[in-house]
Order: structure tokens, then sequence, then C-alpha cells
């Protein structure tokens, strides 16, 4: 098959790793990429957000299997042109993809569907909004009604700092995503990552993951788009998983269906978990980026199989071989980042890195220039390794991480801390 990936990310990088690995896989492309992609895949321009620019390309390039990183081309619309060009997709319509697209939406389908959540209000004017929050009290959780890149929730300790939230989404902060805005309760307990594939009809469970989004370590600071992951997460026991389908995703995908827009692709359910109940965090519609690097490093070549089924709705028959084992990965970042940081210093130390099924390094935001790799994003590299036990894979992800020359980035050192301490 000839496969053409869209994204640039770590995410697209460990997709375009576990593909490559099978082989069926004959050609694979992937736009726009990055530096440490085009190692292992044919890099090319794309404007990926443009459905008919997207069609062209597959057609021109006889591709047979369209995989869409992230979340951006599917609220677009363009899984949606691919399927009309007869172009096999794995990704939702835009229409299910308002899962992740809107707040509000995905609140209005867990009401319908019965599905355990967090209360809440939407609005449309900030004063409305700040009475709400004077009426709820603190800690309270200010989204962004929209897609945020990740950035667009903030947990207010103080009714103040809701307001001041509340003041900054509507004022533009966001972008459109913070036209309209979702308050919700802070629920407590420990979130967790649960990963399903979804044929539209069947759903697969493919792993759990426990990301970390605050940029300090003990969790402390701002919120980024993830620090660092591990797989699987203890905290998400069978029992718990199965709950979560039979309570939140197995009637979310029923309501979908019910409103002509079944679910095809994978949905990535954050939950928070408190005494043994799962409640809805928020959904994506795409894997979860750095959940995905620890997820394909344990799924390997299988992730294309299991992908193609979702996508031909074969899921019925498909079935996920785990090796008992355990992955962790941690995000090399910019100095500055969430905030602002400086792009173009050169890394070093690649070249000499592990490239086996239990260590790569997997690019995020870098370029190549006169055959030095440089940073060009907030989130730079993931140092990813497998082992035997989480200590392990720690242990290998870190002898990477500190084996890179890169005196402008940064990373946790803490990553996995929750499920070590469990030990």
């Amino acid at each position: 098959m000839n496969i053409l990936i869209l994204g640039s990310g770590g995410r697209e990088h460990a997709l375009a790793w576990a593909v490559m690995q099978n082989p069926k896989c004959d050609k694979l492309i992937v736009a726009p990429g990055n530096a440490g992609i085009a190692q292992i895949a044919d890099c090319a321009t794309l404007n990926i957000e443009d459905g008919g620019t997207v069609v062209n390309f597959a057609e021109a390039n006889s591709i047979d299997f369209v995989i869409v990183g992230p979340e951006a081309p599917l609220a677009a619309g363009v899984a949606d042109r691919l399927r009309e060009a007869g172009i096999l997709v794995f990704g939702p319509s835009a229409e299910a993809a308002r899962l992740e697209a809107s707040k509000s939406f995905t609140k209005e389908i867990c009401d319908a569907a019965g599905a355990p959540t967090a209360g809440y209000g939407h609005f449309t004017d900030a004063e409305a909004a700040k009475a709400y929050v004077r009426d709820q009290g603190a800690p309270i959780v200010v989204k962004a009604d929209g897609l945020a890149a990740g950035k667009g929730v903030i947990i207010a300790e103080t009714v103040e700092d809701a307001e001041a939230a509340i003041d900054d989404m509507f004022g533009g902060a966001f972008g459109g995503a913070g036209a309209e805005v979702v308050i919700e309760e802070f629920m407590e307990g420990e979130e967790a990552s649960f990963f399903v594939l979804c044929d539209g009809e069947n759903v697969l469970p493919i792993g759990t993951a426990q990301d970390h989004k605050r940029v300090g370590e003990g969790d402390t600071g701002l919120n980024t788009g993830g620090m660092g992951a591990y797989s699987p997460a203890p905290v998400l026991t069978d029992e718990i998983a199965e709950k979560a389908l039979d309570q939140i995703i197995r009637p979310t995908m029923a309501e979908m269906a019910k409103r002509g827009a079944p679910y095809q692709g994978v949905l990535y359910a954050g939950l928070m978990i408190k005494d043994g109940q799962p409640r809805l965090v928020e959904y994506n519609v795409r894997f979860g980026d750095p959940e995905c690097q620890v997820l394909m490093m344990r799924l390997g070549a299988q992730a294309m199989d299991l992908m193609h089924a979702a996508a031909e709705g074969r899921l019925g028959e498909a079935q996920v071989n785990w090796a008992d084992d355990h992955a962790m990965t941690v995000v090399l970042a910019a100095k500055g980042y969430p905030g602002a940081y400086e792009k173009g210093s050169v890394i070093g130390g690649l070249d000499a890195l592990p490239e086996t099924s239990f260590e790569m390094c997997f690019h995020a935001g870098t370029t190549e220039a006169d055959g030095k790799i440089t940073a060009s994003g907030g989130r730079v590299l993931n140092a990813t390794a497998r082992g035997a036990t989480l200590a392990e894979a720690r242990d290998r992800a870190y002898a990477m991480v500190d084996a890179i020359d890169w005196p402008e980035g940064f990373c946790r050192r803490d990553i996995g801390w929750r499920a070590l301490g469990r030990d």
C-alpha cells in the first residue's frame, strides 16, 4: 500500500515509525513532516487543511490509505473530502470531529447519552459567565469552546482567576476558539487517557496512558501540550476501563450514530478517576501527543493493521496483541515554552542515539538546515523507550535525554512519578 500521513509533530513521527515497520507499507509520504520523519519517509509540502488539495495530492501519488494525525484537518472536513473521492481514510468526519472541536457539543452529547461528566455552563457572554462563576465558587475550570491546540483550559483556583480567564478568552487570547466558553466544575481524582478505535459500529480499546500537562515538576506551572507520558496507566484498571466503555464511550458512539454522524477513527477519552469511577473530562478525535509515542512504541507494526481495519469497518474481527511491557516518553522543549521561546538553535548528539524497537527519539518541532537539526517549535523532541518495567523504560528514556546536546532545551525529570510511586 501507498500511505499518506498528514501532520508534522511527534505524534506523526511515531505513526510513521510504526507504519514503516509493517510489510504492507510499500511507500510512505508524510505531509508536511519534520526533520526526523524525513529520515524514514518522503515528506511533502501540502496544505493539510484543504481537502481538495489533499485529494488531488493523494490521487496524483496513487495513495491507497490516508492517516490524519492532527485535529485541525479533521475539523476542516478533510476526511469527508477523501471519502467522497473514494480514498480510504482513518479519521472522523467534520461532524463527528465536533467531539473535540466544540466542548459544548460534547457536553450536549454526554447529556443525551447519560455519560458521567462534570457539571457545566455554556456561555457566549462574559458577564453571564462571570455570574455563573460567582454562583459556583472556586476551584473551577474555564475552557475555550473550540480548538486551542490543547492549551485552552484554565484551572482557576479563585473566582478572580476564573474571571480573568473569562476576560482573556472573550478578549481573543485563544482566537476564535474562545468566542464561546464552557465553565465546568472542578473534578477531583486522577486523570488518565483511554484510547479506542471505532469503525462506526464497533469499539476496540487499544491502550491507556497518562500525560503530564503541566510544565513544571510535581505538576506545577502552566498547562502545555504535554511534557511526557507513559503507558499503561495503572490507575485505569481493566474494571474501570470496562466501566468507561459501558457508561461513556459506547453510549457516545450510539448517540453519534443516531444523529447520522457515526464515528470512525481513534477516540481519545480523557478520564477523571475517583473511587473507582470514571468521568469524562473531554474527548479528542485523534491520538494524543505525546501519548501516541508510547502507544506506537508498544503496538509497533500492528498499529497500521488496526487503523486499516477501523477505516474499512472490520474492527469486529480485529484484536490487539500487547506485549506485557511499559513505555515512557520524555518531551524536550525549548526554554521558555509554553511562553515565548527561541527558534533555530542547533541540536547535537542525535546521530548517536539508539534506533530500535525499544528506544526511539521522535522529532516534533525540528528542521534540517545545512545538514544540522535545529529547533523550530516549542516541544521539539520525544525521547521514548520500552522496558519490562516502567522504571526500566524511564531509565532508558532519560539516558537518551542525557545523550542529547541541546543547552537551549529542557525537560521534566519526574515523568511517571504517579505510577512509579505505586511500586
